[in-house]
């Protein structure tokens, strides 16, 4: 600025012809000018804030306000009631009977397992009878005992291993009924008569025969007659008493080879006649098996 003063008292002591010199002016401090210029950002920024904060509450005051949730109670879980009969008196006479019931299930299935061993026992007995009968008709044919042998041995060797051995033999060297028959009839003259005997012997065994003094209860002693009833009896089967009235025969020598034949005939039908008692016989009852 000019100072218009110094200019009008100045122009009165100098002449007109000279130049007006101009004083500069003076400007503000830099300092000055930084502390205004962040006087007026933080007054700005402080009216900035104030605007739009009230710009906010307008909006917050139009906007409805939520309702509270509402609080929930934890549910509690209903209390469930025993169902009838589950009372301590009661589980106990429940417990009582069904101890009862396994006691009577524990009987019959020990009834059960007697009459399985039983009917096992009882099925042995009959393979052992079925075995026993049909060993007797192959030696009453003659014929060999084959894979019945097996059999016999497994079934009756352990406790009837002699009676085995003599049935097993006999069918070996097979003699029948009908053998010995006709055996008796091809010797039949020669026991008559001793081998040994001469003419006188014969002469007179033969006139002895004629008149013969006996008890009425007592079989006749001739040889004829006693060869009758040898040959009868072994019509009948009978082979041990046929056997005994040859032997007392005249001429029981000249038969050794049909006594030795008769001797095993009987001995094969004793050791049969053991087997088959011992397979009629009751079987023992297998031991119970323990539960």
């Amino acid at each position: 600025m000019i100072d218009r003063a110094a200019a009008c008292g100045d122009k009165t002591g100098m002449s007109s012809d000279e130049p007006l010199a101009l004083e500069p002016a003076r400007g503000l401090s830099p300092l000055v000018k930084n502390v205004l210029t962040a006087l007026v950002a933080f007054v700005a920024g402080i009216a900035g804030m104030a605007a739009f904060t009230w710009l906010r509450g307008g909006d917050d005051a139009a906007r409805p306000v939520p309702a509270p949730a509402p609080v929930t109670q934890p549910q509690q879980m209903p209390v469930r009631a025993l169902p009838p009969g589950t009372d301590v008196a009661t589980l106990s006479a429940r417990e009582q009977i069904l101890a009862g019931r396994l006691d009577v299930l524990e009987t019959r299935l020990r009834d059960i397992d007697g009459s399985a061993r039983n009917a096992s026992s009882y099925a042995t007995q009959a393979e052992r009878l079925m075995i026993a009968f049909s060993v007797r008709r192959l030696l009453e044919r003659g014929d060999q005992l084959g894979p019945l042998e097996a059999q016999l041995r497994r079934r009756f060797g352990e406790t009837h291993g002699e009676a085995v051995s003599i049935i097993v033999q006999a069918a070996n060297q097979a003699v029948t009924l009908e053998d010995l028959r006709a055996a008796l009839e091809a010797i039949a003259p020669r026991l008559l008569v001793a081998p040994d005997a001469g003419l006188w012997t014969r002469a007179t065994g033969l006139f002895g025969d004629l008149v013969v003094l006996r008890r009425d209860d007592t079989p006749s002693p001739r040889a004829a007659d006693r060869l009758k009833r040898a040959q009868r009896m072994l019509a009948e089967g009978q082979v041990e008493g046929a056997l005994a009235e040859i032997a007392r025969m005249p001429g029981a020598a000249s038969a050794e080879n049909w006594v030795n034949n008769a001797k095993r005939y009987i001995a094969a039908r004793n050791a049969l006649r053991e087997i088959e008692l011992a397979a009629m016989a009751t079987p023992a009852a297998p031991p119970a098996t323990t539960r």
